[in-house]
């Protein structure tokens, strides 16, 4: 995603939270919106990778203790002319992976234990180029910073919620307790918009990419398929906590289907695989060794 994009996303954002904090507070309430929306967006620069990697339990491996995974990563970072990331595990039967880290050179990679007992060689080398991508693309900064932020508007969103039915409200809100509502139900939807619209073309974008880096359209494509039927018959509790964070994972980690449409974060699985397949035909390349 270009510098441009970043910064009208982080605008986006920024301008999220002076609407919450006005409906809350009046001006006040946005002047202490504004300064909790910087002190938000420093931290989740510097911090928000670590934050999500501890948010799913990620455990750091090494080529000792995770010899097959290690590989595969450490060889499609050379691919890619990347520095090496940091390798995770997170233990969830549900197979996802997804990637984090403010750049490059501070990237991480974490891919479920699910994920690594049901995909083959070839297939967990597909869904890992596809996060290498997204670290390459330097997707994974906009990614961090839009998961702490959007999960800090519903945070206050929903305190905001709890404060006027037991506290008795704000004074200072120009709307009153409708204004509160209006929080409670549009900042977190607002929120979800946001990543809506740096998501579907960012995995689009990263599918392509991850299917060059490792020379093999069809690995990502059958990969996909299986990650897909996983995620939809095997819960993500972390993820379903968290719901904030979904646009991170390879697949949609959620199984709140009605936003499955109109407000999902990931586009459809099948014009994805389709996509891929059609690469394959252009490069000629399916199945096999290393490319």
């Amino acid at each position: 995603m270009s510098i441009f994009r970043t910064g009208v996303l982080l605008a986006g954002l920024t301008a999220l939270f002076l609407v919450v904090g006005y409906l809350i507070g009046g001006e006040a309430g946005m002047l202490i919106a504004l300064g909790f929306a910087v002190m938000t967006n420093m931290f989740a620069y510097f911090s928000g990778d670590k934050v999500v990697l501890r948010m799913y339990g990620a455990r750091q491996v090494d080529r000792e203790s995770a010899s097959g995974y290690y590989g595969i990563v450490e060889q499609l970072a050379a691919k890619a002319d990347l520095p090496m990331p940091r390798v995770y595990i997170i233990e969830n039967d549900q197979p996802n992976a997804f990637a984090t880290g403010r750049n490059p050179a501070h990237a991480s990679v974490a891919a479920t234990t699910g994920l690594l007992a049901r995909l083959d060689y070839e297939e967990i080398a597909g869904v890992m180029a596809h996060e290498l991508a997204h670290v390459r693309n330097r997707d994974t900064l906009t990614m961090t910073i839009t998961a702490t932020v959007a999960g800090a508007i519903s945070m206050i969103a929903n305190m905001a919620m709890f404060a006027s039915i037991f506290g008795g409200g704000n004074r200072n809100n120009p709307l009153g307790f409708v204004g509160v509502v209006l929080v409670a139900l549009l900042a977190p939807m607002a929120a979800m918009l946001v990543q809506m619209a740096i998501s579907r073309t960012r995995e689009y974008a990263a599918d392509r990419a991850g299917a060059e880096i490792c020379g093999h359209p069809l690995w990502l494509a059958r990969a996909l398929g299986k990650l897909e039927r996983g995620a939809a018959s095997i819960d993500n509790t972390a993820a379903e906590r968290n719901p904030a964070t979904a646009h991170l994972f390879i697949v949609n980690p959620l199984h709140a289907q009605a936003i499955d449409g109109l407000f999902s974060t990931h586009p459809k699985m099948a014009e994805r695989i389709r996509r891929l397949r059609e690469m394959a035909g252009e490069t000629g390349r399916s199945a096999g060794p290393w490319g």
